[in-house]
């Protein structure tokens, strides 16, 4: 399958949660997410609270479904500035590594993993993940309009199912949305790449503490 890279002429199926997702056809994703205890309530409103301040100043409503449509189309300046300022910062606070952190055991990273492999190379391709203690980072081809977000629901609720299992208990395990980016350009998906392979480092996390693995160049 040969995958491409944001078209913002293309049509784009955008649907709204907490966060925005837009889908094309056979595009590149990077895809996130986090356990439901991963993130400090606190922090978490202070960074939603902020980032729509920053996008009101730029005449950018974030109640609205398809914000993230005129947000494509700013400077490439404020769109590297929210970036650095956001982005950025949201994962910072995932690598602090809050919560009960349980993806460090070795046998429930390889869950997410296993989950992760099943049906690469044939409902989709990955590039590269990296499962954390709180929280997950994949990067894939995905063909087919609404696949992102069906597969990405699929490896949660498996995923979900099965480290509830191994822990003896029920109830929600995973945050409900997922944060996911359509890859703009070549360089962008190399930098995504780095990011997933360099995460662990960043982190300070230990050998055996996550699981990482990208597709050879």
């Amino acid at each position: 399958m040969e995958y491409r890279f944001f078209d913002p002429a293309a049509k784009t199926d955008v649907s709204q949660g907490n966060l925005p997702h837009w889908e094309q056809l056979n595009a590149f994703y990077f895809i996130t997410w986090r356990m439901a205890d991963s993130m400090p309530k606190a922090a978490l409103e202070r960074w939603e609270k902020e980032r729509d301040s920053w996008l009101r100043a730029r005449g950018i409503d974030p109640s609205i479904e398809d914000w993230h449509r005129v947000f494509e189309i700013l400077p490439d300046a404020d769109r590297q500035e929210f970036h650095q300022l956001f982005t950025a910062r949201w994962n910072a606070l995932l690598d602090e590594g809050h919560g009960e952190c349980v993806l460090r055991r070795r046998d429930l990273g390889e869950v997410v993993e296993s989950s992760l492999r099943y049906f690469d190379g044939e409902r989709y391709d990955l590039e590269a993940f990296v499962v954390m203690p709180n929280h997950v980072h994949v990067l894939a081809g995905v063909s087919g309009r609404g696949e992102m977000k069906k597969h990405c629901r699929n490896w949660k609720n498996f995923t979900a199912m099965q480290i509830n299992k191994a822990l003896g208990r029920e109830g929600q395990f995973w945050q409900w949305e997922s944060f996911d980016h359509l890859v703009r350009t070549p360089a962008s998906l190399e930098k995504f790449r780095e990011y997933i392979l360099n995460n662990p480092i960043k982190a300070r996390l230990k050998e055996g503490e996550y699981r990482v693995w990208a597709k050879p160049k």
